[in-house]
């Protein structure tokens, strides 16, 4: 049999749902006629392998012979098997933006776009198909009974402009029993039936402010006004630079009005879960007769199928979600502004393939889209900062106060060697006297409180209990200290341990392992935070109105949603957390906010060391003094000379941000340059420090490449997870497009090959 004439034929370029990074730009398939209509963005099903095993993938091109020109012999083209018709395709505008950030992220197509559509909407979950009826235009003749001749005059009466309607809502319109005598009818040929699926979710509503819109400062007024003349007029990018409570929130809510009335869409990103409750209730008290649609991994799997249809069927609506919202399949064409608010929010980054960056990817989406975009911070990230302040990528726009009634919060930095040394009893407190009596106050006098640690669990110290033993309880299978939780179910008999690197779980042994001599338990963390404030406040855990509030307590958005709802409603008092309470959140009766310590983050071997705790306390010092009474920040540190501390306390960000640019300028580190990073891991360290030495070299002797530059091999900081060693080699490169084109190259001669042992993360936000 002769080939095909390859003019005649259609081909499709398929992005297979697997690892496979040899050809990036897909596979190519034959499409056939019996294939039907297909185009890019569509799911269908090929053959994959020597055994042609079925698998699933998306079409990221559609065309003739001109997808051959890699050299393939036509008559060895694999025809796709089947075009995927229960979900309709992805727009043009979200293959191609995964087209990017598979490039730009050095990611495999195909695990690239398996990511953009969520698990939910692959597999129907929650689907259901119902039944329609309608009238037929021609009926038979012949005389009908009396109650079936009312099926049909209630049907006119239901739908008068001859619509299908649900065969359950015409039973209860004629007050039938059952579905019997209707089914009859579409028996006899009186109606016409047809199939509709739909996918139905349970929600909890929030209830909805019926408060009118606060009056604008000159400041808002002015970032909403030079904002807004650029909405319609293709993209632009806007950084809106705003103190903590100085109403970025408006801003955004002003210009999402404008987008609206001409009758585009907004996509709005939070950093995280718990922020979508509370701004959801914003957005939909004053956006009532605009639809919203809310996509985060909080959501039960139905509810996200649900969410997903109805952002791909938007017009003139809002989408609103965590960091992967960013893939809501709003139609092309109809997108008018987007909105990442607390850019600086490290949340915002993916920690898996593909490794991209929230906030990029929305400004590269708001380019394709030819739309505005805004990033919004109180504590701006260096690299949006120097994209405003130096290089002129960003227009900057300034909010220095809050508006009137809101007073800015004192922070009060204490040293707790001294706070400690405070206390008469010999018993360990994490709550020094200045934060105790702070929060009495406040408690005392009718108002809320919120303390922040940025570290889960009980304790992070296990050792012998003679210091001249030596002897710490460490991870089996990784390089790092075990963490005590408790309240898990096998704490109830003994103690237990868990690695939040690998979720290894071990016992805390009764005696050292080493001498045989008793056991120490040292550190913090948040439960044993909420051990302490359950000493000091015993009324609260009576009444029920205090809350932890961390990813081990925390394990679904309904819960976000309860216990900050209830925070709200004043049912709990004091809510103890970690990070996730130091952004965005908006309560007024917040008098004091305390953190434990402020240095968690501070002497970690990562250059944004200094970044992350300016901007943590920063944040959480803000979710106070938002309402009537002044508010006040008790932040505990045993450096209370730390100069990140220091310009937090004083609320100085630009300050802060000049003398970091200092040192990250003299150090040729990002935001001055670009920096990818790759792991290569393996069970054995040999194997693993062999393949990172033979990469560097590699990328080394790429021809036209020496503006960048590739560091010696270095075993990571945290050196071996899960039992697999890891060995790091880092490249700093001038410029983004210096850093893609070696890695391209790299891709290209299969120097860089993403899989389970070698991991490439461009523009990281973490070193550990």
């Amino acid at each position: 049999m002769s080939a095909p004439a390859t003019s005649s034929v259609a081909y499709i370029r398929v992005a297979v749902e697997r690892g496979m990074d040899r050809y990036p730009d897909g596979l190519t398939y034959r499409a056939d006629d019996a294939l039907g209509e297909v185009g890019p963005g569509a799911r269908v099903e090929v053959p994959l392998g020597r055994g042609d095993r079925p698998v699933a993938g998306v079409v990221v091109a559609h065309g003739g012979k001109e997808l051959l020109d890699r050299g393939l012999d036509a008559r060895r083209v694999k025809a796709a098997l089947r075009v995927d018709r229960s979900q309709p395709p992805l727009p043009l505008g979200l293959v191609q933006l995964a087209q990017w950030i598979s490039s730009y992220y050095c990611a495999p197509i195909g695990v690239t776009l398996a990511s953009i559509t969520p698990a939910a909407v692959r597999k129907g979950v929650g689907s259901v198909t119902r039944l329609l009826v309608s009238l037929v235009p021609s009926p038979p003749g012949g005389k009908l009974h009396p109650k079936r001749r009312a099926i049909l005059d209630a049907l006119v009466s239901a739908s008068p402009d001859g619509s299908p309607i649900d065969i359950d809502s015409l039973r209860e319109a004629s007050g039938l029993a059952t579905r019997a005598p209707i089914l009859a009818l579409l028996r006899s040929g009186h109606l016409e039936g047809s199939h509709r699926s739909e996918v139905h979710a349970r929600w909890t509503r929030t209830q909805l402010d019926d408060a009118p819109p606060p009056t604008l400062t000159a400041e808002q007024s002015e970032a909403v006004e030079s904002i807004g003349a650029t909405i319609g007029a293709g993209f632009s990018q806007h950084l809106l630079f705003g103190v903590t409570g100085s109403g970025k929130t408006e801003v955004y809510l002003r210009l999402a009005e404008r987008v609206l009335a001409r009758g585009k869409s907004v996509l709005v990103l939070v950093p995280e879960i718990a922020l979508t409750p509370q701004t959801w209730g914003r957005i939909a008290s004053r956006l009532r007769s605009h639809p919203i649609a809310v996509l985060h991994s909080g959501l039960t799997q139905a509810q996200r199928h649900e969410q997903w249809i109805a952002a791909g069927q938007m017009r003139a609506g809002v989408v609103l979600g965590a960091r992967s919202a960013i893939f809501a399949p709003v139609p092309d064409g109809q997108l008018g502004l987007v909105v990442v608010d607390e850019e600086h929010d490290h949340s915002y980054k993916q920690d898996q393939a593909p490794r991209y960056h929230g906030r990029d990817v929305a400004i590269r989406r708001a380019q394709m889209s030819g739309c505005p975009i805004v990033l919004g911070s109180a504590t701006p990230s260096l690299e949006s900062w120097w994209n405003a302040t130096s290089r002129g990528v960003s227009r900057l726009h300034r909010l220095t106060h809050r508006p009137p009634g809101m007073r800015t919060p004192r922070v009060e930095v204490v040293d707790f060697r001294v706070e400690s040394r405070l206390r008469r009893d010999r018993r360990v407190h994490l709550i020094g006297p200045t934060l105790e009596h702070a929060l009495r106050g406040a408690l005392d006098g009718g108002g809320q409180a919120i303390v922040l640690l940025n570290r889960r669990g009980y304790a992070n110290w296990i050792a012998c209990a003679d210091s001249s033993c030596g002897w710490m309880m460490r991870c089996d299978h990784c390089e790092a200290g075990m963490v005590v939780h408790e309240g898990t179910p096998l704490t109830q008999m003994m103690r237990t341990t868990r690695c939040h690197h690998c979720q290894a779980m071990q016992v805390v042994p009764r005696k050292c392992p080493r001498c045989s001599k008793g056991i120490a338990i040292f550190g913090l963390g948040t439960q044993r935070v909420e051990e302490e404030l359950g000493r000091l406040f015993p009324e609260l855990v009576r009444e029920g109105a205090m809350a932890r509030v961390d990813s081990d307590t925390m394990g679904t958005g309904a819960d976000f949603h309860r216990t900050l709802g209830a925070f709200g409603r004043g049912e709990i008092r004091l809510l103890l957390g970690t990070q996730m309470l130091a952004k965005g959140l908006d309560f007024p009766n917040v008098r004091v906010v305390g953190v434990i310590s402020a240095d968690t983050a501070l002497n970690l071997p990562d250059f944004r060391a200094s970044e992350r705790t300016f901007q943590l306390v920063s944040q959480v010092s803000g979710r106070c003094g938002r309402g009537e009474s002044p508010g006040r920040a008790i932040v505990q540190t045993f450096q209370p000379d730390a100069a990140p501390i220091l310009a937090a306390a004083a609320q100085d960000y630009e300050g802060f941000a000049t003398q970091e640019m200092t040192v990250r300028l003299r150090h040729g580190l990002p935001p001055a340059t670009r920096l990818a990073r790759v792991v290569f891991r393996d069970e054995r360290r040999d194997i693993a420090e062999a393949l990172a030495t033979k990469a560097a070299v590699a990328l080394r002797l790429l021809p036209g490449h020496a503006e960048s530059a590739v560091h010696d091999p270095a075993p990571c900081p945290i050196a071996r997870i899960a039992d697999r060693s890891r060995i790091q080699v880092e490249i700093h490169s001038p410029t983004a497009a210096d850093l893609q084109r070696l890695i391209t190259a790299a891709r290209n001669a299969g120097i860089l090959v993403p899989g389970e042992s070698v991991a490439v993360d461009v523009d990281p936000v973490a070193l550990l």
